[in-house]
Parts: structure tokens; sequence; C-alpha cells
């Protein structure tokens, strides 16, 4: 995924989430392997010891060196200390294309990461009425359903209460990426059959819901224009920091259109080798006379 390319904005990113990330990397990973239950305080002498004479060794290393950890308790470890939570592959919990999760070192969660950075700077920067943001693309399969599910992830990852909406009423995939059951979803909760019963926390990943589609109804327009779909994300404003829409193809349907008005802002997604750049402008001006806020333009490689 190529980086962001940004109109131009002033805006200071909040402390909050900067703060969290930085009392978590106050705690030296054999003071959480202690807390975790992982090692004993006179292990962790030993390893100390151990690393005065070999400096250019990581504590880690050495701690599955003399068989004080395994290396998933290490994994497990730095994990806390940086903020991210790593899901075990071998537990089956969530399917493979959660990649932030599985392989939080990639450079595609790299690449994730400047892209969560922009966003934070230029939206979710903690000004009211800042917590909602469309995600959409040119073509359907351009990838921004997987984009979305993995930004909501690296969101949640720097602490920030973060929900994906499954708003594509025509073709969803957000409870299948995340292997959720989709019951009643968005459609059943903007039709009045449901509540927010329908929120999904996602198994592994503190600070991340998701709220499925439901089932497909007749007039997705409709739903998606309506007043309580204004309400539901002013609802959810209250109580997430971060609120990521995923949303038809603008060239399937005008339902990315209706949706941005909602959020206000958007982030457009292309898919490399595939779409033209003049595609991307177009649809980024159509929606910017439209009010809303372009907040940028990203390329998915996957």
């Amino acid at each position: 995924m190529s980086d962001l390319n940004v109109i131009p904005k002033t805006m200071q990113p909040t402390s909050t989430a900067i703060d969290q990330v930085s009392s978590a990397k106050e705690l030296k990973i054999g003071q959480i392997l202690v807390r975790q239950g992982r090692m004993n305080p006179g292990q962790v002498d030993l390893v100390l010891q151990e690393q005065e004479s070999a400096p250019n060794q990581r504590f880690g290393e050495i701690a599955i060196k003399l068989g004080f950890a395994r290396p998933k308790d290490v994994e497990d470890a730095l994990s806390q200390q940086y903020g991210y939570s790593q899901v075990d592959t071998s537990s089956l919990t969530l399917p493979t294309k959660v990649v932030a999760a599985f392989n939080p070192n990639s450079p595609f969660v790299e690449a994730l990461r400047g892209l969560r950075s922009q966003l934070m700077l230029r939206w979710f920067d903690g000004s009211p009425g800042q917590t909602s943001m469309a995600v959409t693309s040119v073509d359907r399969g351009d990838g921004k359903s997987f984009i979305t599910a993995n930004l909501g992830v690296v969101f949640a990852q720097l602490g920030e209460r973060t929900l994906v909406i499954d708003a594509d009423l025509r073709h969803p995939t957000q409870n299948q990426i995340f292997g959720l059951q989709n019951k009643m979803g968005l459609s059943g909760v903007l039709a009045g059959r449901a509540g927010m019963e329908e929120v999904v926390d996602v198994p592994n990943i503190r600070n991340l819901s998701v709220l499925p589609s439901g089932p497909l109804p007749p007039n997705p327009q409709e739903l998606l224009g309506s007043h309580e779909f204004a309400d539901l994300l002013n609802y959810f404003s209250s109580r997430y920091n971060v609120i990521l829409v995923d949303t038809p193809s603008a060239q399937e349907a005008s339902d990315a259109h209706v949706v941005a008005q909602r959020t206000r802002a958007v982030l457009l997604v292309g898919k490399k080798d595939k779409t033209r750049a003049a595609e991307l402008s177009q649809l980024a001006g159509i929606m910017s006379n439209s009010g809303i806020q372009i907040l940028g333009a990203t390329l998915n490689s996957q």
C-alpha cells in the first residue's frame, strides 16, 4: 500500500493515543513477562546479568536461550509493550485477512500505520464531530473493505476505541474478513428490528468492534440517507473515538456519496496498477463539490 496522499490541512494530533503508547513503552519487557507470570524476578536478574556481557543481544533472545521464556511469550510481551494486539495464528480465531493482527511488522502494516498517522493529523484529532469517516473506491474489488478492516485494527492497537461499520448493503464483506456472524446488523438496526446488541467486539483485539451489514435490504440508499442512520452515527460518536464506514464502490452505486455526506469525510482507495489517477481525481472532485472533506487517497497492492 502506498503512502497517503493528502490535501494539506493544519491540524495537531491528539495527545491521548500518544500518551497511551508512551506509558506502555515505559514498561520493560522483563517487567511485562513477570506480570504475565511467564518469568520470575530471579530469572529476569539472570537475563540482565547475561545481557551485560552481551549487550548486542536483546532481552527476549537471552530469555529464550536460557529457557526462561518461549518465543510466543516474548512476542506477546512485545505486543503489549508497543501497543499492538498480535493474534496467535494457531488459534484460528480470526481469518488471515486481518493482516494487521497476524503480521503487525509487515511492510503493509507499517504503511497502514503511516496512513493512520496522517488521518489523525487531518481528521481524528479530537475535534467535535470528527469521529466518522467513510471509505470507498472507484470500482468493486479495489480492496476498500480490506483496507477498512485493517485500518480499524491499527487504530485499535493505538488504544483508540474503534468501530467498523459495514454500510456496503450490496456486497458486504466485513463479517467475512473478521469471521463474524451476520445477523440483523446495520440494516436491522436502521429498520428498527434490532438494537445495539448487533455491535460485536472482535475477539483478541481490544478496543475494536464491528457492526456487520445485516440482511441485504431492497432500499439500501434510502436506509443510509435516513435520519435514523444520522442519529446512529451521532450515538456512536459519543462512544467511539474512530468510526470507519465501509461503503459500496462509487461506480456501483451512489451509496458512498450518501454515507460520506453523513460522515463529512472520506478516504478513497484505489487498486495498484488498475485504478487510474484520473478516476480517483474525478471521484474526489464529485465528493468535494458536495462539501465532503477528502482526506486523501491510498493505493492497495494486496
